[in-house]
């Protein structure tokens, strides 16, 4: 349990029970037949139980938590006033019902009167506590800590001398005026600070003026009700009661008077504080809407809207340049003969793309031959600092219905529209490359799973490949057959361009290269060693130019291994040369053979385009095969690494297993390439021959 929680625990029983030692006293004072069988009390004893009761009522307010919650200011005054409000009404109900009984029945019953009177003031301190307390909630309300310190001494000296009148012990004569002076001076300082009126509207501020009426005229019940008993011959009260009373009652009186002045004064004010509230909510609309991922037009809808709104405009348009999503622009009480006339006229005095105002149209020439009945305007482009978006017009029908303010504001919106369209259009184009990105990774999977992953190997050769993209997705592909007769076709290909499409071709191009390699269809007749390379280009030619977009196309090189008669046949579809090692003449070269890439040419003279080349191997034969990534790859001073270099590496390095060798060539290509990026898909495959080739007919 928290310290406030204790001391509440401790003062309420201890209040309650100091009322019940004033009902006590008041009882017996007003009885003399029980003060006979009782004894009297003391008057010290009225006077303390009274003054420790109006002290833990002070207390016991003080120490529950802040009755403003947040800034509902309407809510903390209607409670007070439907709260301790309502006791006013029970001490009207009680006082009209001590006259009935008296009226009905003529007594001089001093004990019915003095419990009434003593109800009335436990309710009244209640009603003065609760609404003390209040008013230091507003006062208070985001006050400096010095303004803070200052109200506790002024509670301090406040309840000093509240307690020391009703004890009788205040100074009285000329000594009493400063004492009161300089108390009210205190408090009038404080009472200066209402910063809570600053955060109410026009209807809130009618509203809490009602209420702090309702409160003065609750007090004005219990002062009325006070001073007609004051002379009472049935009254049992000590003489410094009704002076502590007043005393009390003119401070929360003050207070409810000073914040009714205030913000009855402030309504006039109230239009300027609500326009630029409207500002502040229009501009946090605008601000969040890209955040709401809404879009163009619902921004541009909220501009509109919060403008006229917001500057009061009797008409209003919008026009876009390029309209976004069937949306153009927005109208609001005019006709568009009206707006498209103003615009023509704006355009002829080159006032049309700039931030323009107009506050007497009536004898602007120009605008009076068009008879408007619109007498002020202003023209906002919307523009950024590379494009212009469209312009926002307001009209006003009084002459000098707009300022500069209003012109400063509709800059603000318009920069914070342009802002929220180009973050959306950034967002926009973000999400959409994240989906492409996500299609690409997908592609980039799908592309991966169509190279192979184990190469062929046996007793014949060795194989060794590499193969690395440009970006996610790359065009190079290569892929391997078995055929029966021992032989391997080798397949290494290029597809123009790059992307999701390249490796849709390439998938296409697998797809095609085991389909017409089944079964060696491709021979022309039982007695050819080898099926022909040739046809197999004119073939997926003819496959691939109903799906092949015209402007792409695909260079390929197809080689066919028969280990048994020891060659190879291949053909060339406009792809790199084959780099070969001739172990019998101990040089290297070329093949350079004639050959044009699949999808130039789309009908069936292609086959008259690709030539055929055999060759018989050796033990000790090295074939390079690669793609143009390799020879094209630039260095520093964005020169070609070349066929040449390629060349004089195989040249050093022929006699290497066909792993080594590719990796000289990689090393000496990242030597050239330092630093610099890949732009284009490297492929690079290594055949070497194994220098004891097995017995075919074993």
């Amino acid at each position: 349990m928290s310290l406030r929680q204790k001391l509440q625990a401790v003062i309420l029983p201890l209040t309650i029970l100091s009322w019940l030692v004033l009902l006590y006293c008041t009882l017996l004072t007003a009885s003399p037949e029980l003060a006979t069988q009782l004894g009297r009390p003391a008057p010290w004893l009225t006077l303390m139980s009274q003054a420790l009761f109006a002290a833990g009522v002070f207390l016991y307010q003080r120490n529950r938590p802040d009755p403003l919650r947040g800034t509902d200011f309407t809510g903390l005054l209607r409670r007070l006033l439907l709260g301790p409000g309502i006791l006013a009404s029970v001490c009207v109900g009680l006082h009209l019902l001590e006259r009935f009984i008296q009226a009905e029945a003529p007594t001089n019953d001093r004990v019915f009167f003095a419990v009434i009177y003593t109800i009335n003031l436990a309710l009244f301190i209640v009603f003065l506590a609760s609404t003390n307390y209040t008013w230091r909630s507003l006062v208070l309300f985001r006050a400096p800590t010095h303004l803070r310190r200052e109200w506790l001494w002024f509670e301090l000296l406040l309840g000093g001398t509240l307690l020391f009148r009703l004890l009788n012990w205040a100074p009285t004569g000329l000594l009493a005026y400063p004492v009161m002076g300089g108390l009210a001076l205190f408090g009038i300082y404080l009472s200066g600070n209402q910063k809570w009126v600053a955060y109410l509207n026009r209807r809130q501020k009618w509203e809490v003026v009602l209420l702090q009426a309702g409160l003065l005229l609750c007090m004005g019940v219990f002062v009325v009700y006070f001073l007609r008993i004051e002379h009472d011959p049935k009254l049992v009260a000590p003489a410094p009661q009704h002076a502590f009373l007043m005393l009390t009652v003119f401070f929360a009186a003050f207070y409810s008077l000073v914040g009714l002045l205030v913000t009855f004064f402030n309504l006039p004010t109230a239009g300027v504080f609500e326009q630029k509230r409207e500002e502040i909510l229009s501009l946090q609309r605008l601000t969040q809407l890209i955040q709401k991922g809404q879009t163009e037009k619902e921004i541009y809808s909220t501009l509109f809207d919060s403008a006229v709104q917001t500057v009061g405009a009797d008409a209003a348009w919008l026009t876009l340049d390029t309209p976004t999503d069937g949306y153009s622009g927005k109208y609001f009480n005019i006709e568009q003969e009206q707006s498209a006339a103003i615009h023509s006229l704006l355009t002829d005095y080159n006032l049309g793309h700039i931030e323009y105002l107009n506050n007497d149209l009536d004898n602007s020439s120009g605008f009076r031959s068009l008879k408007l009945p619109f007498s002020s305007m202003i023209v906002m482009p919307l523009r950024s600092t590379k494009r212009r978006y469209g312009s926002l017009y307001m009209l006003k029908d009084q002459r000098h219905g707009f300022d500069r303010e209003n012109l400063g504001i509709l800059q603000t919106f318009t920069s914070q529209t342009v802002l929220s369209i180009e973050n959306l259009q950034l967002l926009q184009a973000s999400i959409e490359n994240e989906r492409v990105q996500e299609e690409l990774k997908i592609a980039s999977a799908v592309q991966d799973s169509l190279i192979p992953k184990t190469l062929p190997t046996d007793n014949w050769f060795e194989i060794s490949s590499f193969a690395l993209a440009a970006k996610e997705v790359g065009g190079d592909f290569y892929d391997f057959l078995h055929l029966p007769g021992r032989r391997l076709a080798i397949l290494v290909g290029d597809v123009s361009g790059k992307g999701v499409t390249a490796a849709f071709h390439v998938a296409q191009m697998k797809g095609i290269f085991h389909a017409l390699m089944q079964e060696n269809p491709l021979a022309r007749n039982d007695r050819e060693k080898f099926p022909v390379p040739s046809r197999f280009m004119s073939q997926a030619n003819t496959a691939l130019i109903h799906c092949l977009e015209k402007s792409s196309f695909i260079t390929a090189s197809l080689y066919i291994i028969d280990y048994e008669h020891g060659g190879f046949v291949f053909a060339r579809a406009g792809h790199c040369h084959t780099l070969y090692y001739h172990s019998i003449k101990e040089e290297v070269s070329y093949f350079r053979t004639a050959g044009l890439g699949l999808g130039i040419i789309r009908n069936d003279s292609y086959e008259k385009h690709i030539k055929n080349q055999f060759y018989d191997y050796n033990p000790g034969d090295v074939m390079v095969v690669y793609t143009d990534g390799i020879v094209e790859a630039r260095g520093e001073n964005k020169e070609e690494y070349g066929e040449e270099r390629l060349q004089r590496v195989l040249e050093r390095t022929y006699y290497l297993e066909a792993e080594e060798i590719k990796q000289h060539i990689l090393s000496d290509l990242a030597e050239f390439s330092y630093g610099q990026p890949v732009h284009d898909d490297q492929t690079l495959l290594v055949i070497k021959f194994k220098a004891v080739q097995p017995d075919p007919h074993s």
